[in-house]
């Protein structure tokens, strides 16, 4: 579980990233799960678009995506999800 002040921390880091994945129409699915962990492994902080067009609720889709790769959520923003999961081997970010 993240603090108040880790969780300024990372926003502070994901103001500048770029979304890497987008979720539309078809929602979250299995592969995008597996993909998004292969990435936070990589990074440990990547944020993701929910486009216009998907029909579910993007605190759904963030709920759906934090349980499917056991990351923690940092910030839903707009149509932006922010996701932060500690990386064993790739670990860059230091938190506070």
């Amino acid at each position: 579980m993240l603090t108040g002040k880790q969780k300024r921390y990372l926003r502070a880091k994901a103001n500048p990233l770029r979304s890497i994945f987008q979720v539309g129409k078809v929602g979250v699915n299995e592969n995008m799960i597996n993909q998004i962990t292969d990435a936070l492994d990589k990074r440990e902080l990547i944020k993701i678009s929910i486009l216009q067009n998907c029909m579910e609720d993007k605190n759904e889709v963030a709920e759906q995506l934090v349980q499917g790769t056991e990351a923690e959520l940092v910030q839903i923003i707009g149509n932006n999800i922010i996701l932060y999961k500690e990386s064993t081997e790739n670990k860059t970010i230091e938190l506070p």
